[in-house]
């Protein structure tokens, strides 16, 4: 039996999503989705919350700092 999936829409197409950000580029912090539901991916844009709401889960963004 096969497992739902866990991505239902962002970048259906590949083998695997891959992005790649610079260090550089992060500023002082950035916040990436981890519940495959952002519109804006791979930053988190709190599509998180509603998906918690709904399904009970308490899935949440990974938060990278940049270092000053």
């Amino acid at each position: 039996m096969r497992k739902a999936r866990v991505n239902t829409k962002v970048q259906l197409a590949n083998d695997k999503v891959v992005d790649t950000i610079d260090v550089e580029d992060i500023g002082e912090k950035k916040a990436f989705c981890r519940c495959w539901k952002s519109e804006k991916f791979p930053y988190c844009d709190g599509a998180h919350t509603k998906h918690n709401n709904e399904v009970g889960d308490n899935v949440g963004p990974l938060i990278v700092k940049g270092k000053h």
